[in-house]
């Protein structure tokens, strides 16, 4: 079912399927919910799923300026506007960054973590400083964010194409443009770094990486496992988007690794 929350980023729009235990779908820059469409029945048979458009996203509000921290923000005002339970949370990219934040920061909320080819945890340095600054800047991004859609989710069925051509439309916009760029340029900023604050992330965690994606390489997926060495590490072939280039071997991994946790109230 569709719905909308208030939130300090506007109207956020989300589909709410299922019940039991709440698990949150967060999706990637320039993506939306429809990204996990193939992964949400099987998880929503035995669980409550609730599928996020961030803001600037979808069918969600766009604020005047989109940045991971913010749409970490986002995700505080879901988890208690809809007063879940501790939920099981499912980051892709900057999803894993809003995620990841919220289990550092609100452990009492989150049961666990998947997170898949997840950013936040780069160092900053020189290098991604300027890589960050780079890719937010809007005349490349006009350029160079279409382009980049199929090099990181390097598609393998008729789902996964779909979304890379419907990401790449969304970048060729202007609204899209700012949205893309404005992300990007917010990762050079220390709050929306997580690396400093690894140790803290005490949740049980599965990570799982695509190891064709070009933007977070498998090496990266490494050195993400090294800071957050309780966590569980599996590689698939794919490109960025995991649960869509292969739904099956990645709900192989998540549905054990979700009724593991065991339930806990707040």
């Amino acid at each position: 079912m569709d719905r909308s929350i208030s939130t300090r980023a506007g109207r956020v729009s989300y589909r709410d399927t299922g019940s039991g235990r709440p698990i949150l779908l967060l999706h990637a820059n320039l993506h939306d919910s429809h990204d996990f469409d193939t992964v949400i029945g099987p998880l929503a048979e035995r669980h409550r799923v609730i599928a996020v458009d961030w803001p600037g996203h979808g069918g969600s509000d766009t604020p005047a300026e989109v940045t991971a921290p913010l749409l970490a923000d986002t995700l505080d005002d879901i988890v208690d506007g809809l007063d879940l339970e501790p939920a099981v949370l499912i980051g892709n990219s900057v999803g894993g960054f809003a995620a990841a934040r919220l289990a550092i920061t609100r452990p009492e909320r989150v049961a666990g973590l998947i997170l898949i080819n997840t950013g936040g945890f780069a160092p900053l340095n020189p290098f991604t400083r300027t890589y960050f600054r780079i890719m937010g800047t809007p005349a490349v991004a006009r350029r160079a964010l279409p382009r980049l859609v199929n090099g990181y989710m390097k598609p393998k069925n008729a789902d996964d194409r779909a979304i890379a051509d419907r990401t790449a439309a969304r970048a060729r916009t202007p609204e899209g443009t700012a949205v893309g760029a404005s992300l990007w340029r917010s990762f050079a900023r220390p709050a929306a770094a997580l690396g400093s604050r690894a140790a803290e992330l005490t949740v049980p965690t599965l990570i799982v990486w695509g190891t064709q994606d070009i933007v977070s390489p498998l090496s990266y997926g490494r050195r993400v496992h090294q800071q957050l060495p309780h966590a569980e590490f599996h590689t698939l072939p794919t490109g960025h988007v995991v649960f869509a280039s292969a739904p099956d071997e990645f709900l192989a991994l998540a549905l054990p690794f979700v009724d593991s946790i065991p339930v806990r109230t707040p």
